[in-house]
């Protein structure tokens, strides 16, 4: 049984605005990742469900940037990244996540921290307590 919590996030000035429901049950687990966009937006992402994520603003006033995978969603008058959305068929199909960095009501930082290597594709590896290396030494180094 899961104890469904709605939290609320927002961008900087308010434009974006989101709500979301997280298992309260179980300890909160968002993920880092050493690909170039999520390093350059010092993002910690929390995945889930579509339905979980309930966009509560006007979405056609968002900034949106994505790749075949995913759509990330920008204000576009203070530039904060809120929320995605996509399908991978490696994460079980459609996702949205968020940027925990963007709820209003809940500190990042008691939220633990998995890590993934995503700049070297290493996705096989899975999640780990400590971050992957960004650059990776030379083999002739």
């Amino acid at each position: 049984m899961t104890n469904k919590k709605t939290h609320h996030g927002s961008c900087h000035c308010g434009l974006v605005k989101f709500e979301v429901d997280i298992d309260a049950s179980k300890p909160l687990q968002a993920t880092m990742c050493n690909c170039r966009i999520c390093q350059k937006l010092g993002m910690r992402s929390l995945s889930g469900k579509p339905d979980q994520l309930r966009v509560v603003s006007d979405e056609s006033k968002h900034t949106a940037y994505g790749n075949p995978y995913g759509t990330r969603y920008f204000c576009p008058t203070c530039g904060v990244y809120c929320y995605g959305r996509g399908h991978l068929e490696e994460l079980g199909g459609d996702f949205m996540t968020i940027n925990i960095n963007a709820l209003d009501d809940l500190d990042p930082n008691l939220v633990e921290i998995g890590h993934f290597d995503g700049r070297h594709d290493n996705w096989h590896a899975g999640l780990r307590a400590t971050p992957w290396p960004v650059f990776r030494e030379s083999a002739t180094a």
